[in-house]
């Protein structure tokens, strides 16, 4: 089964780009391109797609105002969105994340890495771009004025152990040979404190991880 891809971006090269990318690897299908953001958000409407990759400046409405209407708190049934972009500021990625983002990426970022955000976009993870991950989240929680939310369960020794390495950025692989446990076992710890955390992704349990201290 493919995933199948909506890409939003105001430049035409861009979208071009990005298609013959993603089209190009053997289990990623571009179904869908828009040139701003009023019209990512009807295509998606319509098309359905599994994960969606928008740019943030664009008009008529920008990435942020489309991904928040897809994929913010109180849509029912959120759509899974990377956003990517050529600046790197921390206001653009405070804004995707609190809009829904489940993955922030710069237009340098390669493709190994562009394919590997829509992976885990579509496995319901996030990713994001190793170069901004610790500073933009340690900055997005340090704004934040409300007390962080206690978890409805106490965390356990292995899910703090699983916490760290999930709010500094790491790949649950990663955290797998580091912590020497099986992959599925990172999973099923982070689904754990997703739950304990209300937390819809990896991306808010980090920052929930940045809120308390925890980094």
């Amino acid at each position: 089964m493919s995933i199948r891809v909506l890409i939003a971006d105001d430049q035409p090269i861009v979208r071009t780009g990005l298609t013959m990318l993603l089209d190009a690897q053997p289990d990623i299908e571009v179904v869908g391109a828009a040139a701003d953001g009023r019209e990512a958000v009807r295509l998606a409407l319509q098309l359905r797609p599994d994960v969606g990759l928008f740019d943030i400046r664009m008009p008529l409405m920008d990435g942020i105002e489309a991904t928040r209407r897809l994929a913010g708190p109180d849509v029912t049934d959120p759509l899974p969105i990377v956003v990517i972009t050529t600046f790197d500021l921390d206001e653009y990625v405070h804004g995707a994340l609190k809009a829904g983002a489940r993955g922030f990426l710069l237009k340098d970022a390669g493709p190994a890495l562009l394919t590997q955000a829509i992976h885990a976009a579509a496995d319901g993870d996030a990713l994001i771009a190793p170069s901004v991950t610790v500073r933009l989240l340690a900055a997005f929680a340090h704004a934040q004025t409300p007390p962080p939310r206690q978890p409805i369960e106490p965390l356990t020794a292995r899910e703090e152990e699983v916490l760290v390495p999930v709010a500094q950025g790491r790949t649950n692989n990663e955290i797998a040979n580091e912590l020497h446990i099986t992959p599925s076992t990172v999973k099923a710890h982070l689904a754990s404190l997703m739950r304990k955390l209300g937390a819809r992704n990896r991306v808010e349990v980090a920052m929930w991880a940045h809120e308390t201290g925890r980094i």
